[in-house]
């Protein structure tokens, strides 16, 4: 009872806090942005951007194009960038996939009047936190010491994939 009463009361703080219009609280979402690989405010504007684009070949599921961008030729080896978008296509492939799981899950909501999601997260927002967690073992291993930064998709809307080349400035 004192965790529900605990848990009630930060909701009405944050719901009173964007009331009086301070925009800083946060969504789930947005505070989960926090660990997504942007290394604190994201690359400099003016470095050369890669963009990974959208792959609508098999429907409108979240899936990134695995060709290899010719920009990178140099710094990053095709094997490396195949394995990251590869994996990054798994976990939103597991983000979409419906199970049994995921359908009690919607029932066990529905029951609650929603109230199940103040206590737990989605299947979808775990999926999102294992996007952001292997973005920035990614940006750490084998990113970074070649000089990019691969931005999470989430942080784009799920439309692309942002790769940073963070010492040649834009043209």
């Amino acid at each position: 009872m004192n965790k529900i009463l605990h848990l009630a009361r930060k909701m009405f703080t944050i719901n009173k806090s964007i009331v009086k219009g301070n925009h800083t609280a946060l969504t789930p979402l947005e505070d989960m942005s926090g660990a997504r690989g942007q290394g604190g405010g994201g690359p400099p504007q003016n470095c050369l951007k890669v963009f990974i684009q959208r792959d609508y070949s098999e429907g409108t599921m979240v899936k990134f194009q695995t060709r290899f961008p010719s920009e990178l030729g140099d710094r990053l080896d095709r094997q490396s960038f195949e394995y990251t978008i590869n994996q990054l296509n798994n976990y939103f492939a597991e983000a979409e996939r419906a199970s049994c799981s995921t359908y009690c899950e919607g029932c066990l909501a529905c029951l609650t009047a929603y109230l199940i999601y103040i206590c737990t997260d989605t299947h979808y927002e775990k999926c999102l936190r294992k996007v952001a967690k292997f973005v920035n073992e990614q940006n750490d291993r084998v990113y970074r010491p070649r000089g990019l930064l691969l931005t999470d998709p989430t942080t784009r809307g799920l439309r692309l994939i942002e790769i940073s080349v963070l010492d040649r400035p834009a043209s």
